[in-house]
């Protein structure tokens, strides 16, 4: 059995965020891993959805965003709004994909951010961090 005076307690504090509708346990903010965040995979999987949509469209697979939603079996508002991820800078897509650096935002601000001119959608996505990366 051991001593209290033997005792050591470590007390970190993290937060507990729900991310994605799951509870998701962040470290402290100034907390500075060893290794690089991993890619968030639901932002992953929803550009490649995004892609094949645009490509579909572009092929002349679906005619209409209704066409995708219903073969998709989501909403037509859905698919308009994550469809807006294909259109993201090249500078963004090559950061989040071959990088897998993660972006500083959820999945429904990363989605706004495709609306901005390419030449601030680096800043937006990545803060300062970002910019200097890649």
């Amino acid at each position: 059995m051991m001593n209290s005076a033997n005792t050591i307690r470590v007390v970190i504090p993290l937060t507990f965020r729900k991310k994605n509708g799951r509870p998701k346990i962040l470290p402290p903010a100034d907390h500075g891993p060893a290794e690089k965040r991993a890619q968030d995979a639901h932002v992953l999987r929803a550009i490649a959805r995004a892609w094949n949509w645009r490509r579909r469209i572009e092929r002349g697979e679906a005619s209409t965003i209704a066409d995708i939603a219903m073969t998709e079996k989501v909403t037509d508002r859905f698919v308009s709004r994550m469809m807006r991820l294909a259109w993201l800078a090249p500078d963004v897509l090559e950061k989040l994909v071959i990088h897998r650096i993660p972006p500083a935002l959820s999945l429904s601000d990363l989605v706004a951010v495709a609306d901005l001119p390419w030449a601030e959608q680096v800043e937006a996505v990545f803060g300062a961090v970002g910019s200097r990366t890649g």
